[in-house]
């Protein structure tokens, strides 16, 4: 049978690119590509790219008083809302480019439209036109979810706050996971006034308890009003009596008055009221939600031609990433297993791999190092602490302290370095870093942890000094064992 494509993969974000420009400049499969938004994906048009960003942004503040520490006469000056979205979305506009040239230049036939899946080697594009393939590759990515909760449509999601017309001068983030902390450390070092709710006992669940601890302690002290244990019970605009202060705001910052609230267009009815768990209502400029995320692989036809999603529409895939259909294969935030950019780069490599180099290459999803860019970051890999005693016994290797630069400036800031150690195999389990740069740091680190590290490796490492990443050669005895 001919097909009109050796390959066609739906979705223009990083790892359906890297595979489709691969496949076609690499072994000269014809591929074609849809994408019904912007090409970049989720990562590079409203994800990590213009994220980090906001991170390099708000971190400015804070460096004029510690300047000044150091002798520098500098004041603080205002900032630009207006100047920096404007230069992002030129960035980003540049960077979309990128990935249109790349494909271009690979040879990949591009379609701007959305692709349904009509059998194992169909695809119907929204354009009315349609194409076959020897292989189908799912590369949709994932989309943030809103809670059910009545008027959560009056609510942000993470794909909204790239666009914001101007900075809320107060807004209450709901959810306690990596975008939430994220987003509430960017716009408090923006200047915007942060209260965030996390219905759980500690924020950044998952991730090594010690280091969410410090994270959660410093994100406080910076000014964020954070409140776990704590969620939302009624949403609605605000009612004018409101606005005006009337509501029994105990707990939650300043009471509400017209210049505590910064009155922008967040649909025509103003701002937005909220009950609370906790007993008390607030009205914010902005309720902005980051309560999860789930794979966009919804009203594709990927049920009816007979592939396996799971509970939460995840695409089920073998190691290889191929579906229950053999022809169609999926990979990324579609198939919900490791959600992060480089991991779905790795997976369109491997596919391409497997399917057209007939090197049959398994996806390798162990000891994958990540970053959290709170203030301070965290860098991690490996094992928990918790999650390592639950597995064998271990010894922890842990130290909090203050950094020379930050201390010198009179800060009472912290940051930690933490080894999970076993006590047979004397191999390091995880690494944790919490520190400005650690998501520099763990990138390093985590090359030796891949490697099968041992604690005595580490030991034989002559630290560079000073730095606060010495401290990750130099902590002989165990804290604690377990």
């Amino acid at each position: 049978m001919s097909f009109d494509f050796d390959l066609f993969v739906i979705g223009g974000g990083s790892g359906g690119v890297r595979a489709a420009r691969v496949a076609a400049g690499d072994t000269g499969a014809k591929v074609g590509l849809a994408e019904m938004d912007r090409y970049g994906g989720t990562c590079v048009i409203r994800g990590c790219v213009p994220k980090k960003l906001m991170v390099f942004a708000s971190s400015y503040a804070p460096m004029v008083e510690e300047a000044r520490a150091y002798g520098w006469s500098m004041e603080a000056g205002t900032f630009s809302w207006e100047q920096f979205h404007g230069t992002l979305e030129q960035e980003l506009d540049r960077l979309e480019g990128v990935y249109r040239k790349l494909l271009d230049g690979s040879g990949v036939q591009k379609f701007d439209a959305r692709a349904v899946i009509k059998d194992a080697h169909t695809v119907e594009l929204s354009t009315g036109e349609s194409f076959t393939a020897k292989h189908i590759l799912i590369a949709t990515g994932g989309r943030p979810l809103r809670p059910e909760l009545t008027n959560a449509n009056l609510g942000l999601v993470s794909d909204d706050i790239f666009h914001l017309p101007e900075l809320p001068k107060k807004i209450l983030i709901v959810g306690g996971g990596y975008i939430a902390c994220e987003f509430a450390c960017i716009l408090n070092g923006l200047g915007v006034e942060v209260t965030q709710f996390y219905r759980g006992a500690q924020i950044l669940r998952g991730f090594d308890d010690e280091a969410r601890g410090l994270i959660a302690e410093q994100m406080q002290g910076n000014g964020i009003d954070l409140q776990v244990g704590t969620d939302i019970l009624e949403l609605r605009h605000a009612a004018e009596d409101e606005i005006a202060g009337k509501s029994k705001a105990a707990g939650l910052g300043a009471p509400m008055n017209e210049a505590s609230y910064g009155r922008i267009d967040n649909g025509p009815e103003g701002p937005l009221w909220v009950k609370c768990t906790n007993g008390t209502e607030a009205v914010f400029d902005h309720v902005f939600f980051a309560t999860g995320r789930a794979p966009n692989t919804a009203d594709m036809g990927l049920e009816e031609v007979g592939v396996t999603l799971g509970r939460n529409g995840a695409v089920q895939v073998d190691d290889y990433s191929q579906t229950s259909v053999p022809s169609i294969y999926a990979i990324g935030d579609a198939t919900d297993r490791v959600n992060l950019t480089p991991v779905a780069i790795r997976e369109g490599m491997a596919f391409v791999e497997t399917v057209f180099k007939a090197n049959p290459t398994p996806v390798d999803h162990d000891l994958i190092p990540s970053a959290v860019f709170t203030q301070p970051e965290m860098g991690t890999i490996g094992l928990t602490e918790e999650q390592a005693a639950d597995q064998e016994p271990i010894e922890v290797y842990s130290t909090s302290f203050r950094p020379m630069q930050s201390a010198f400036a009179g800060s009472t800031g912290r940051v930690m370095m933490k080894l999970i150690v076993s006590k047979e195999t004397r191999k390091v389990l995880g690494c944790h870093i919490v520190a400005p740069g650690a998501g520099e740091m763990i990138q390093l680190a985590g090359i030796a942890v891949k490697m099968g590290a041992t604690k005595e490796d580490f030991d034989r490492t002559v630290a560079v000094h000073p730095t606060m990443s010495e401290e990750i050669v130099t902590m002989k005895s165990p804290t604690r064992t377990a």
